[in-house]
């Protein structure tokens, strides 16, 4: 045999082993989605997502010292309203009064050293559940979509918001919501991060049933991306580089392994995030239940993988667990 090809004495040891990844998760890389809503003492449970709660302001300080006892650095924020009037415009997102905005407050004052990001979206305080505003015949109108979200995102950031991350979709957000943050004086006090490569997808369902967001009518395959859309992907990244996004992220994570490796390469200089979604974590869930694998297995050999294609940062549910999981 060639001594070129004997590789496993190189990682024979565990140690060893661990020298072989270009990247070692930490627990500073996770980021976890929270679903805040407009009932100030809520604690509900989501079938669908194992462990996971909707949240009001009230319990967070409950909810949220533990984990940031054990290493907790990021937590990136969704509205939940249920008792609200929603409309055409989705008023609701951005209402000094509601759960995003309570939620920042409340969170700046009791953990300041957490750092919080906050979905920037309409869909889920729109009448009609799209994440924009529409013409008259439903489909989506750009321009005042783009300014409303720039409007949100400006009033995330001056509630005390470290970072919003429009994850819309729509054509022109980015430079319209970094435009917003600079003449206003924050361009260099809030991150953006862009949902660059966002796919249409089977795996939001879980999702879609805790923040109450799925459409009225129609679908959203006009503006997330179809899921065989390499080239384009590869646009829409290089689109908000330009456009001035901090972070570029690629949702879901585990089908789309290529576009997180893509994303390394066309913004090389840029912090690379995925979302791993409702359905990737379910579906970890389900099989683990199932007696298919070891979750704690599964769940580092899912994150890994990322990791591997280039993520610096991952929103995952499995965020308290890693948390346990992981070296202080």
């Amino acid at each position: 045999m060639e001594i070129s090809s004997i590789l496993q004495g190189g990682y024979q040891h565990p140690l060893s082993r661990s020298w072989q990844g270009r990247r070692q998760l930490t627990k500073s890389m996770f980021m976890y989605p929270i679903f805040i809503t407009d009932d100030p003492d809520a604690s509900v449970a989501i079938p669908s997502l194992p462990g996971q709660c909707r949240w009001g302001v009230n319990q967070l300080e409950g909810f949220l010292g533990p984990l940031v006892q054990k290493g907790l650095r990021s937590v990136i924020l969704f509205g939940v309203p249920l008792k609200c009037e929603k409309d055409e415009r989705g008023s609701p997102a951005d209402d000094p009064h509601g759960p995003v905005i309570q939620a920042i407050q409340k969170i700046r004052s009791v953990f300041p050293d957490l750092y919080i990001a906050c979905d920037v979206c309409l869909c889920e305080y729109t009448s009609h559940g799209h994440c924009g505003i529409l013409h008259s015949d439903g489909t989506i109108h750009t321009a005042p979509s783009v300014d409303r979200m720039a409007e949100v995102a400006l009033n995330y950031a001056r509630a005390g918001a470290h970072c919003v991350a429009p994850s819309d979709m729509m054509d022109g957000r980015i430079r319209a919501i970094k435009r917003s943050l600079v003449d206003a004086g924050f361009g260099n006090r809030c991150t953006l991060m862009s949902y660059s490569a966002k796919f249409a997808s089977g795996l939001y369902g879980p999702f879609r049933d805790a923040a109450g967001s799925a459409p009225a009518f129609g679908d959203r395959k006009c503006y997330q991306l179809p899921s065989d859309a390499k080239g384009l992907a590869r646009r829409a990244i290089q689109r908000d580089v330009t456009e001035g996004a901090d972070i570029i992220m690629v949702k879901p994570s585990l089908p789309y392994l290529d576009i997180i490796a893509d994303a390394a390469q066309l913004a090389v200089d840029h912090p690379i995030a995925c979302y791993q979604v409702s359905g990737e974590f379910a579906m970890v869930h389900a099989g683990a239940r199932a007696g298919v694998y070891d979750l704690k297995a599964l769940a580092f050999e899912t994150t890994e993988s990322m990791v591997r294609a280039g993520a610096t940062l991952i929103l995952s549910y499995f965020t308290p667990e890693f948390l346990e999981w992981l070296p202080a």
